[in-house]
């Protein structure tokens, strides 16, 4: 299987990718920052699994132009893609009468229509093989976060985006998922999540603790598989069961 994905330096995007990779798969990764140790990043992907071919783009969804360029390089490297994970984002909180016009924009352009620019990039590829998976990355922010008004909204779009492409390329062969993450323990979580924050969550989730990104990547990537061919349209909460928290 050949793997597309977005903001894979750090994180989610980074755990999936070496999962994929080790799981036997190729993959085509993008990152944003220019200061990215590309070479390190693929020097690790070796060291996993030699036989795979992993390359790296840089790329700021945001811009539609970007993302067009860097899906017909990827095109030319690997000839075609299977599995498309949209998991590149971004916030900048604030409270919403004290967003500005940027902040609201910033994020809106990048986590909503950033994916929508890939997705449409990547469908006539798709339409193509009559065959692809779309996985979107959401957050359980999707149903409204103090503080971040212009990022829950994103996420919230995601699921609608994701749905419409469900209902119209089901037929194709092609389908189009949500996962909504809840808290895991990442390098930004161990670096800026507060005690008092760690504690509220272990309290109330009902796992009493933070997930491992590998329990998020197995997820992803089973919905990028064809073993998901007949998941389609859905969001899965990937929490700890903090949806059903009383």
């Amino acid at each position: 299987m050949k793997i597309f994905i977005t903001g894979a330096s750090r994180g989610i995007g980074y755990k999936t990718m070496m999962m994929a990779l080790e799981k036997g798969h190729d993959v085509a990764f993008t990152y944003n920052n220019p200061d990215t140790d590309v070479a390190k990043i693929i020097a690790e992907a070796k060291k996993i699994a030699p036989n795979q071919l992993c390359k790296g783009y840089q790329l700021n969804i945001r811009y539609n132009e970007q993302v067009v360029n860097v899906v017909d390089a990827v095109l030319d490297d690997f000839d075609s893609i299977d599995t498309v994970i949209n998991n590149a984002g971004m916030n900048r909180n604030n409270l919403a009468f004290s967003m500005s016009d940027e902040e609201w924009t910033e994020v809106i352009d990048t986590n909503l229509s950033g994916t929508f620019y890939v997705i449409r990039a990547f469908l006539p590829v798709f339409l193509s093989n009559r065959k692809g998976h779309f996985v979107n990355i959401s957050s359980i922010a999707k149903d409204g976060l103090s503080g971040q008004a212009n990022y829950a909204a994103s996420k919230a779009g995601l699921i609608g985006l994701s749905g419409t492409i469900a209902k119209e390329y089901g037929q194709k062969g092609i389908t189009s998922n949500v996962v909504a993450p809840g808290m895991f323990e990442t390098d930004m979580t161990k670096e800026s999540l507060s005690d008092s924050l760690r504690n509220f969550w272990v309290q109330h989730c009902p796992v009493k603790r933070l997930g491992h990104l590998e329990e998020l990547a197995e997820v992803v990537l089973f919905l990028g598989s064809d073993a998901a061919s007949f998941v389609n349209g859905q969001t899965i909460s990937v929490n700890g069961g903090l949806d059903w928290a009383e």
